[in-house]
């Protein structure tokens, strides 16, 4: 496939760069690649993954080619990595999370990193800090055999969370006011292993109120879910509006927030 800002970049799918795995090996050498201002679109932001959907993270850099060298001859594939050596994830495919590049003419590339979840993601030890890299290669001329490959490291990192969920309902509806209303729901999270959303224990959660007529939402208290990841309360119901339960990020899961659930004050 080929299109682009002059009519000659070159679109690198992720499925090549998995099929790097069959080539030949070729000897850890120089490739005369240069990479540099490599950047993730979302820089600062963890990359949230739940238990189904592909993610997509997008990023940027420059590449400078060796002279002369032609589009078939030469490679500059980012990927994410941890727990072992860059060379040996990429070669291996395990803790490895491949891209799809476009390369342009002036130098610049982009694209984004292939995050499935059934594939990328085989454990839930794998929601911590993954590295960035970059596979440079050297192709024999007119291809076939690979002639020098690098992995180009020290590109920063990025921190792969696990996707959270949280319901929430008031009873009853309508209650009277001044009367008790029980607030509940559930905190669950992406289990890489099971492939579900699990009960996540020991989470504590806001419970939010916002008056009916406001835009505002104000903190109630904060309640610990149990061992199944369930909330529950009780408050005195004062005026109509809306409850909700929202928890922020942790270091392996990401935060979440309900949507509101009204309740009609008599």
């Amino acid at each position: 496939m080929r299109a682009g800002r002059s009519g000659s970049a070159v679109v690198v799918a992720a499925t090549l760069a998995l099929g790097a795995f069959t080539v030949p090996p070729a000897e850890a050498a120089s490739t005369g690649i240069k990479v540099w201002n490599m950047a993730m679109t979302d820089k600062g932001k963890s990359i949230i993954v739940g238990t189904t959907a592909d993610v997509m993270p997008e990023f940027t850099y420059n590449v400078r080619w060796p002279s002369g060298s032609k589009w078939s001859e030469r490679d500059a594939w980012p990927y994410l990595y941890h727990g072992t050596t860059a060379a040996k994830a990429f070669t291996s495919g395990d803790n490895y999370v491949p891209s799809m590049v476009t390369y342009y003419d002036d130098g610049t590339c982009d694209g984004a990193m292939f995050i499935q979840p059934r594939q990328a993601l085989r454990s839930n030890s794998d929601a911590t800090t993954w590295k960035i890299a970059i596979m440079t290669r050297i192709w024999e001329k007119g291809g076939g055999h690979p002639k020098s490959t690098e992995y180009q490291t020290g590109f920063g990192t990025v921190r792969v969370k696990r996707a959270a969920k949280v319901t929430v309902n008031a009873s009853p509806e309508p209650v009277v006011k001044g009367k008790k209303l029980t607030v509940t729901g559930r905190i669950t999270r992406a289990d890489w292993v099971k492939h579900a959303y699990t009960g996540f224990a020991g989470r504590s959660a806001r419970l939010q109120f916002r008056k009916a007529g406001t835009s505002t939402y104000t903190n109630v208290r904060t309640v610990k879910a149990s061992s199944t990841g369930a909330l529950k309360t009780t408050v005195t119901a004062a005026g109509d509006g809306y409850w909700r339960w929202t928890f922020g990020e942790t270091d392996t899961t990401g935060g979440a927030t309900a949507a509101g659930d009204y309740v009609d004050v008599k």
